[in-house]
């Protein structure tokens, strides 16, 4: 937590190991990401998330006419394919 504060509340779980470690504390990084969970604390991640899709709320939904059942009893009985309608 200490290092996490002096970072500025930047460093992920491999920049808090690496600070450690020149401190003198020998730990592991998966002690670091666990620990950081545990206290609720992430590093800043830099760029933007790409968001491929955004869905449009008032769209109509399509029926759903396999009715979530992705089996078949026999060859070409039922085919699945995702398709999305362009504007």
């Amino acid at each position: 937590m200490q290092v996490h504060d002096e970072s500025g509340a930047t460093y992920g779980a491999r920049r808090i190991t690496r600070a450690l470690k020149r401190k003198g504390v020998e730990v592991a990084r998966c002690t670091v990401e666990r620990l950081m969970a545990e206290l609720g604390i992430e590093g800043v991640i830099r760029g933007q998330r790409r968001r491929t899709t955004i869905p449009e709320p008032t769209a109509p939904r399509l029926p759903d006419l396999a009715d979530r059942k992705f089996t078949a009893d026999r060859p070409d009985q039922l085919w699945v394919a995702a398709m999305s309608q362009r504007r």
